[in-house]
Formats: structure tokens, C-alpha cells, sequence
């Protein structure tokens, strides 16, 4: 498996906003696939934020994730976040989650970018297995209504 940026693998912007809409689309009302196409394709820089990375088996996309300015509509004094990682569902379990959480950090490093921040609604397991603290947890309303979500911050080091 390799990790590349989605900026040279554009071909694959319509599988992972795909995925990426089967597994948050409900969190954003009415947007639909190809709004999030759209967002993946901003997406695509190259040492900046944001950015965006494919993690890529053989020739195929197996996750995804990003580094983006904003991620959190009520917490804009936090910036940047790890945003949108995604496992393939029949790739999971394999490191690939891991491995594009330590390459968006590592971007970041390179960018000079700490502390980054992520959000999560789901488990935090393997944000904390990596070594990330807990920075709070609370209810975000703006999207989804009484979820909870728990923001996590990753210190990063310089290169």
C-alpha cells in the first residue's frame, strides 16, 4: 500500500466522495455526491493545506483522509484538522487508518502546523492508540443535533 496525494490520483475522486458520502452524508443536509466530489477536488494541493491523500492498494483507493483549514463550524479558533478518514470497508483493520493519520501529521510537521485537531463522533481508539489526547467532548448541533462528538489534538514536531 502506498499513501499518495489525491491531487495525482484525481481518478479516484468519484469512489471516495462516494464512500465518503455513504458514511457522512447524513451528517450535512442536502449535499450530495458531487458536493462532496467538489470538496475532495479542493482539496487537492500539494504541501499546503489543505490537502488530501489516497491510500492506494495495487491500483486501487483503500482510504482516505485530509488536512483542512476548517473542520468545525463552532470552533473556528482551531486550526488545521485531520479530516475524513476513511477505511475502504473491506480493507479495514489493516493499518491503512493509521498509516494516513501519521502521513496527514507528518504534512503538517513539514508545514510547521501544531498543534492539528481532529473531531469524531464514532471511537476514538485509534486516535488515542496513536498517542493523541482528548481535548473536550461535546454536543455539535450545527450538523447533526444531539451527538456527541469528542475533539482530539495531535502535537506534532518540527521535521
Amino acid at each position: 500500500m502506498t499513501i499518495e496525494y489525491l491531487a495525482d490520483r484525481r481518478e479516484f475522486i468519484p469512489t471516495l466522495a462516494r464512500w465518503l458520502h455513504e458514511e457522512w452524508g447524513h451528517l450535512r443536509a442536502g449535499e450530495t455526491v458531487d458536493d462532496r466530489a467538489a470538496r475532495l477536488e479542493g482539496a487537492c494541493g500539494y504541501c499546503e493545506v489543505p490537502t488530501a491523500f489516497v491510500a492506494v492498494a495495487g491500483d486501487e483507493p483503500v482510504g482516505c483522509a485530509s488536512l483542512l483549514e476548517h473542520d468545525m463550524l463552532t470552533r473556528p479558533e482551531l486550526s488545521p484538522w485531520l479530516a475524513g478518514v476513511f477505511g475502504s470497508p473491506g480493507h479495514r483493520r489493516r493499518g491503512i487508518g493509521a498509516a494516513l493519520v501519521e502521513r496527514v501529521v507528518r504534512e503538517a510537521q513539514s508545514l510547521g502546523k501544531s498543534p492539528i485537531y481532529l473531531y469524531t463522533s464514532g471511537s476514538s481508539a485509534l486516535y488515542l492508540s496513536l498517542g493523541r489526547s482528548l481535548v473536550e467532548r461535546m454536543f455539535y448541533r450545527p450538523l447533526w443535533g444531539n451527538t456527541e462528538v469528542k475533539i482530539m489534538e495531535f502535537a506534532t514536531r518540527a521535521p
